[in-house]
């Protein structure tokens, strides 16, 4: 099937045709949640199975979707929007706080977020992985997303004098793979340690990375 049907508009059951299909579509979303990031994984589930988790027809499938493929696209990008969500909430709380202060702030809503649900976790960092050129791109242009955050964090902490002026580019690159990385091992039970303790650990990569050994702030 290479694209989708017409879905039919009016209203049904005093509900338009438009909040029809978005109650369709989450209902497909929580579904692959379930069986996506647990079992039988993206690549042991079928449009039949999932429509059948989601108490829909396959019809009605092909209504919202193309394939899986576009589900699990749809689902990554989900997951990464509500960890994003929180994050730029704590940090709008975090408004005036010490460098070490704020950073404790961002890292524990990002870790709280994406940890909260194994699933998201499995969606982000394994089932995302190695499924299509296009899959690639997208994971790979949220995580630019986060980086562009910590950037943001950087320059802005340089402008205040909390931190070394350079650019921050490759260091943010790399510390937001230790992030994903720590994240993951921790959430798979690798990590023997607990999750303050983790973002303690990611806060204290952060200063090392904006204060380098010998840099003091200017006198105010």
């Amino acid at each position: 099937m290479t694209g989708r049907l017409k879905t039919p508009t009016g209203r049904y059951g005093g509900r338009t045709a438009e909040e029809r299909q978005a109650e369709r579509r989450r209902r497909f979303l929580d579904a692959a949640l379930r069986l996506f990031g647990g079992t039988p994984g993206y690549r042991g589930t079928t449009v039949a199975a999932l429509s059948q988790a989601a108490g829909l027809s396959t019809r009605q499938f092909y209504e919202e979707f193309r394939g899986l493929e576009d589900v699990l696209a749809a689902l990554h990008l989900q997951v990464n929007d509500w960890a994003e969500e929180a994050v730029l909430d704590a940090l709008a709380s975090a408004e005036g706080l010490p460098l070490a202060e704020r950073a404790a702030v961002l890292f524990r809503a990002y870790a709280r977020g994406v940890t909260r649900d194994p699933r998201r976790i499995r969606i982000t960092f394994v089932e995302i992985i190695g499924v299509s050129p296009h899959l690639e791109e997208q994971r790979l242009a949220r995580r630019a997303r986060w980086i562009d955050l910590i950037r943001a964090e950087a320059d802005a902490a340089v402008a205040r004098g909390d931190a070394a002026p350079r650019d921050y580019r490759l260091a943010a690159t790399a510390f937001i793979g230790s992030v994903n990385g720590l994240l993951h091992d921790w959430s798979a039970g690798w990590v023997d340690a607990t999750l303050d303790e983790v973002v303690d650990e990611l806060v204290r990569l952060l200063l090392g990375m904006l204060r380098p050994e010998g840099w003091r702030p200017a006198a105010g």
